[in-house]
């Protein structure tokens, strides 16, 4: 119900809007009757485009940046030796070394799918490896008293501790990654909904239904983010 009101919140704020500056924003109604006819037709392709580069980006970061943070919050000189690396490379604007990774990667989904990965991976490996630290030492002495293997110290104490902080970091970074992949579909490219919403610019009922589908892309992804933090974050 919370989720049915807040829909109905939106509905009602953007025809609040539309009836302001209606030669602007075209009325929900309008934009979701073309949504429906043009989607089956010619948004599909560019939907499928964007979530596919969305989705390998976000699973690349996931696993890379989870192991990379459990093992920069494990060993202290794997921390002074990478730590410093990324605090230069993190705060670097990503969408500046746009033009650098399509001279190197092409004008392909590899470049797009590198650009969400470097995004999306230092604040997972930073988050990560705050949550390994957080673990009182207590904890691994208690774990090497009663000899626990690597897997079961893995998944009775590590796991357990970085699964909060990881959900938080996908929930922020999704929408940073959107808003950059939107930025890189405008360069070199006929796939995507940054170029379907690019080149439909001065037709507002197409612009707008190139930007509620990628809402629904991102959506989509914070569902999928929240349904395994529910099943796999019982504790919380």
């Amino acid at each position: 119900m919370k989720r049915l009101y807040g829909l109905v919140s939106f509905i009602v704020f953007w025809y609040l809007i539309s009836l302001i500056t209606k030669v602007v924003i075209p009325y929900p109604h309008d934009v979701i009757k073309s949504f429906i006819t043009l989607y089956p037709k010619e948004l599909h392709i560019h939907t499928l485009a964007s979530s596919r580069r969305l989705i390998i980006g976000l699973v690349i970061s996931v696993v890379l940046g989870v192991h990379l943070g459990i093992w920069l919050g494990l060993s202290k000189k794997a921390e002074a030796l990478l730590q410093p690396i990324i605090y230069i490379l993190y705060p670097i604007p990503k969408a500046a070394l746009l033009p650098i990774f399509i001279i190197l990667f092409g004008i392909g989904d590899l470049t797009k799918i590198i650009l969400i990965v470097i995004i999306v991976i230092f604040p997972i490996i930073i988050n990560i490896k705050d949550a390994i630290q957080a673990i009182p030492n207590e904890y691994f002495y208690v774990a090497k008293s009663l000899n626990l293997s690597r897997s079961q110290m893995y998944k009775d104490m590590l796991i357990p501790a970085i699964l909060p902080k990881l959900f938080t970091t996908l929930r922020i970074s999704i929408g940073i990654a959107i808003a950059v992949l939107y930025l890189s579909e405008n360069f070199a490219t006929f796939e995507g909904l940054g170029y379907y919403i690019t080149i439909y610019m001065t037709n507002k009922l197409k612009l707008f239904c190139g930007i509620l589908a990628l809402s629904l892309v991102g959506y989509i992804l914070f569902l999928i983010v929240e349904f395994l933090e529910k099943k796999l974050c019982k504790w919380v």
